[in-house]
């Protein structure tokens, strides 16, 4: 279900254990598409399920002289300024690796030595079909700050011991606050 040339959008899904009698897409912007499958359950009935396809995105828990790298940012959606991990979307033909070093550069200026994936899942499956993986980096030196047009955000380093704490003070958001949990639970803060 590609409908974008970068290929940032889900390139393929399983194919359905309930037969999909028709998809359609209702709404499409460069930053989502939404639709409905018109679905057979399994006790013969019909029923359309929802979604909204976002591009799959990487988040990157950085670690440097024993902090990790917040960005500062307002949300315009939420209406509030937050520390999160620094993210971005995933383009086309690259790795989550790749692209969490490229969006780590961009948003920090830090460049990576070293990255690797924690863990790539399905985001809120009740409705979205939206993939986010994971990165650990570390060994950063200093590289080219390049943030996009729509970016302004400020980098922020906290002590590793505090990430947890400042990561679910509120406002937060479910990236940041599973990322911290990943990255701990895996030994790496």
């Amino acid at each position: 279900m590609s409908r974008h040339p970068d290929g940032r959008r889900h390139e393929s899904l399983s194919d359905p254990e309930w037969p999909v009698i028709d998809s359609e897409v209702e709404y499409e912007t460069e930053w989502f598409t939404g639709g409905y499958d018109l679905v057979e359950q399994p006790d013969g009935g019909q029923k359309k399920y929802y979604w909204a396809e976002l591009a799959t995105a990487v988040v990157v828990v950085a670690v440097t002289d024993g902090q990790v790298l917040f960005v500062e940012q307002y949300r315009p959606t939420i209406r509030e300024t937050q520390l999160e991990l620094p993210a971005g979307i995933v383009e086309g033909g690259e790795s989550f690796t790749t692209a969490a070093a490229r969006e780590l550069e961009e948003e920090t200026g830090f460049e990576p030595t070293s990255t690797s994936l924690i863990q790539d899942f399905w985001c809120s499956t009740g409705l979205l079909r939206h993939r986010r993986g994971f990165v650990f980096a570390e060994g950063l030196e200093l590289g080219e700050r390049q943030l996009d047009s729509n970016e302004f955000l400020t980098p922020k380093a906290i002590p590793v011991d505090d990430a947890l704490d400042v990561a679910r003070e509120s406002p937060t958001n479910d990236a940041t606050v599973e990322g911290i949990l990943l990255a701990r639970d895996e030994g790496l803060l």
